[in-house]
């Protein structure tokens, strides 16, 4: 099982981006898929999670700021940001539950 994780990029405060996690693995559909991030000198931290049904959870720094979804047909977890903020500004990764499978992770820098 591989994790391909994309999106990642340099975006003004206010600005929003997408990140992708694509999976290969049929066990994709049953398991819970997460988004983490870890900024300079901080201990990596779940952002958000969805599950197999699709319920979902975020922390509350980014509770109605960032949507995460996720496409069982592709294999693909989804993270919405949007209303960016500086403090936001990580390394990004998408990892599956109950697994060692980690995407190789994507920089996110939000900066003016």
């Amino acid at each position: 099982v591989q994790l391909q994780a994309s999106g990642g990029g340099l975006v003004q405060p206010g600005g929003s981006l997408r990140l992708s996690c694509k999976v290969s693995g049929s066990i994709f559909r049953y398991n819970t898929m997460g988004w983490y991030r870890q900024a300079p000198g901080k201990q990596r931290e779940l952002v958000a999670s969805i599950t197999s049904s699709h319920a979902t959870n975020y922390s509350d720094s980014v509770k109605g700021r960032f949507t995460i979804s996720r496409d069982n047909v592709r294999r693909t977890v989804y993270l919405q940001m949007n209303s960016l903020k500086p403090e936001d500004t990580a390394v990004y990764y998408c990892a599956m539950h109950n697994t060692n499978y980690w995407g190789q992770g994507t920089q996110v820098t939000v900066s003016s």
